[in-house]
C-alpha cells in the first residue's frame, strides 16, 4: 500500500498567454526519489515553484500530508515540512558554514529573530546546526566562510541549511547544475544517504545521475505529464525517446 506525502490535481499556472503548468496531476509517495525531467521549458521549475509557494497557481490544488496548501506562502510550507533548494545558490556568504546552518535551525524556533540573543543560547538549535554539518559531510568546514568554500560544498550547506528546518520533504532544483564530475559524485552520495529519511522530489539534467537515484519519473512537455514510471519504464518509453530526439521547446 503506498503512502501519498505530496498530491497535485489538475495544477495550472498561466503567465498570460503562456501555459507554464497545464492540469498536472501527481502523487508523489513517501520515501521515494521522484525525478521530473524534460525538455528545457516544459515547466519542471514553474511546478517546483507552485509547491514551494513562491509561485500561486492559477487553477488546482496541492495537498502535503492532507492538508490543503495551495494558497499558502513559502515560510507557511516550509514550516509544514517542505525544504527547496534552488538553481542558484541561496546562502550568507559573509557567515560561516556553522553560522547559516545555525541561522537556518533557530528559523524554526517561535521566538525567530525577534529574541536573537536569547535563541542563540538554545542548545537545540546548536545541537541542530552542528547535526546538519555532519549529515551534509561538512563538519570539518564548519568555521570556513561560505564566500571562500568551493561551489560543491556551497551546494552542499545549501541542503545543509534546508536540512537545519527538519523537513520531510525535499524539493531540488538541479543540485549538480555548473558542477564538476567530483563534486557532482559527492553530492549524489549525499542525495542517496538523505533518501533513507526524506522524501526527494528532484530536477536534475544529468541523466546518469537520475537514473542511478530515483525510484520514480516523471516527464513533462509544454507544461504537461508526457508520462510518470519507474526507470526502466521510462527508459522503454517510445513517447519520451521521440520527446528527447528533437523537440524544441520555449524557456520555462
Amino acid at each position: 500500500m503506498t503512502d501519498t506525502i505530496l498530491r497535485t490535481d489538475r495544477l495550472s499556472k498561466n503567465f498570460g498567454g503562456l501555459i507554464a503548468a497545464n492540469n498536472v496531476s501527481l502523487n508523489f509517495e513517501r520515501g521515494q526519489v521522484h525525478a521530473i525531467i524534460g525538455p528545457n521549458g516544459a515547466g519542471k521549475t514553474t511546478l517546483i515553484n507552485l509547491l514551494s509557494g513562491d509561485l500561486l497557481p492559477s487553477d488546482g490544488t496541492i495537498l502535503f500530508n492532507g492538508k490543503n496548501i495551495t494558497s499558502l506562502p513559502p515560510d507557511k510550507i516550509s514550516q509544514l515540512g517542505i525544504g527547496r533548494s534552488y538553481q542558484k545558490t541561496n546562502i550568507f556568504a559573509t557567515f560561516s558554514c556553522y553560522e547559516n546552518c545555525w541561522v537556518a535551525a533557530q528559523s524554526r524556533l517561535n521566538t525567530s529573530m525577534r529574541f536573537f540573543r536569547p535563541a542563540k543560547k538554545l542548545k537545540k538549535v546548536q545541537d541542530r546546526a552542528e547535526m546538519t554539518l555532519d549529515l551534509c559531510g561538512l563538519s570539518s568546514r564548519r568555521d570556513v566562510l561560505a564566500s571562500a568554500m568551493s561551489y560543491g560544498e556551497q551546494r552542499q550547506l545549501e541542503i545543509g541549511m534546508m536540512l537545519a528546518t527538519e523537513p520531510e520533504l525535499l524539493l531540488l532544483d538541479e543540485p549538480l547544475a555548473g558542477m564538476g564530475s567530483e563534486e557532482s559524485l559527492q553530492v549524489i552520495e549525499l542525495l542517496r544517504r538523505l533518501s533513507r529519511d526524506h522524501t526527494l522530489i528532484l530536477i536534475e539534467h544529468d541523466m546518469d545521475a537520475v537514473f542511478s537515484i530515483a525510484e520514480q519519473l516523471t516527464v513533462m512537455v509544454n507544461g504537461r505529464v508526457l508520462e510518470t514510471g519507474t526507470v526502466e519504464q521510462i527508459r522503454n518509453s517510445q513517447a519520451v525517446q521521440e520527446v528527447y530526439l528533437g523537440v524544441e521547446e520555449e524557456a520555462t
